[in-house]
């Protein structure tokens, strides 16, 4: 699909018929949408599912593509979620013996004891004026806050990361005082889904879908939103870099039925204008 660009700007406007200048309440992803501290978890998770479905077997290419294509359609949900998929895998496959088979909560802690390796390296080095917030989220993501911040908006997050690791990440990137509220998986999966957020906040203020929009990296919020009615500002970020578009992510935040898309926040200020239909 070309991309049509907002004049003079990075801007993707894919559907030009929402209805603008009525945002009330905004909801956040924060992986790959505003912080960049996880960089990576997918090529951490991909071999973690490999070797827990191939077990002792050497893996093919059929299961390789599987997995990877398990975690593309499955970004932006509860972890646990993906490792219930990856149970299901191991099962199918047949490859490890039954009684070899973890749950679904034992895999996800193999693939957090991994993750947390880089992550913590990088808080560290944060902390230790190594590195700046402006080197750990997506280019302009602050600044974007602020401008929002200003607005009579409320912003909260809803992320698909542990709830007390999303909170202590935010907090150290300094994004944690614009929302409201901070969202994320809890030990039992049934009592938080982006979904339900999305939902009960709709409920609660007695919102209509224009009043609402999500912005994310992965295509569970933006289907979501556009369930619901709402608007959904795609995120299409180089986590390397921070900044530009990566474009696999735009072709999958497309399918997820996003209104606008953007490779990261440096144009924030003309990305707001055109939110407010300014």
């Amino acid at each position: 699909m070309e991309q049509r660009l907002l004049p003079g700007t990075r801007i993707e406007i894919v559907n030009e018929n929402i209805e603008r200048g009525r945002l009330k309440h905004l909801l956040f992803d924060f992986d790959g949408t505003i912080s960049i501290l996880r960089e990576g978890w997918p090529e951490i998770m991909a071999p973690v599912c490999v070797e827990m479905v191939c077990g002792e077997t050497e893996p093919t290419q059929a299961i390789i593509d599987e997995v990877n294509k398990m975690i593309d359609d499955t970004t932006g949900i509860q972890t646990i979620y993906q490792m219930e998929c990856l149970q299901e895998m191991v099962i199918a496959h047949g490859l490890v013996p039954k009684d070899n088979v973890l749950s679904p909560a034992e895999y996800k802690q193999i693939y957090l004891d991994r993750l947390m390796v880089p992550v913590r390296a990088r808080i560290a080095r944060l902390e230790a004026g190594e590195k700046t917030v402006a080197d750990f989220t997506v280019a302009g993501s602050i600044q974007f806050l602020e401008i929002l911040s200003k607005r009579s908006v409320h912003m909260y997050v809803f992320s698909g990361t542990d709830q007390d690791d999303v909170r202590n990440e935010a907090g150290k990137l300094g994004a944690a005082p614009f929302f409201e509220e901070i969202w994320g998986a809890l030990p039992s999966k049934e009592e938080y889904s982006k979904e339900k957020v999305i939902r009960d906040i709709m409920t609660r203020h007695d919102l209509h879908g224009p009043q609402v929009l999500a912005v994310g990296d992965g295509p569970v919020e933006l289907r979501n939103v556009k369930d619901a009615g709402g608007i959904a500002l795609g995120v299409c970020s180089n986590e390397k870099t921070g900044n530009g578009w990566d474009m696999h992510k735009r072709q999958r935040l497309l399918k997820a039925g996003a209104d606008i898309l953007v490779p990261d926040f440096n144009e924030a200020e003309k990305l707001v204008a055109y939110l407010f239909a300014e």
